[in-house]
């Protein structure tokens, strides 16, 4: 007997999209609401909108605040976000890079960065001037 093939969890973009659409939101009203929500005023409905498409997939910070304002429980998008990240559906968004290239931060913070240092993980000095 051969043992049933577990289910494979769904792909990012569109259980966002179902989950939006299911509450009559916009992809703008999502932003809006994720903005409220993580007190972060800069989120636009494109964001939304890449995520949806898989152009993009959000990282930790924002599938957290996904999870809260969608009503869904984070470990169903979690185990979205790294199904569409094997399935290689997202595109590169910026300059091609090297296979294993890492992307840097553009110097935001945020859940596991740190601001204040360099690559090797030794704190950079501040200077004024």
């Amino acid at each position: 007997m051969i043992p049933p093939a577990p289910t494979r969890p769904a792909q990012l973009g569109p259980l966002l999209a179902r989950c939006r659409v299911a509450r009559g939101w916009s992809q703008q009203r999502a932003a809006a609401e994720l903005c409220a929500a993580a007190g972060v005023p800069t989120l636009s409905r494109h964001e939304v909108s890449r995520w949806e498409r898989q152009r993009r997939v959000p990282g930790g910070f924002w599938l957290g605040w996904l999870a809260v304002v969608l009503d869904v429980p984070l470990v169903v998008l979690a185990e979205a976000a790294a199904a569409t990240r094997r399935a290689g559906t997202t595109r590169a968004t910026g300059p091609a890079r090297a296979p294993g290239a890492r992307a840097r931060s553009a110097g935001r913070t945020g859940p596991g960065r740190t601001g204040g240092t360099t690559r090797g993980g030794e704190a950079r000095a501040m200077t004024t001037g």
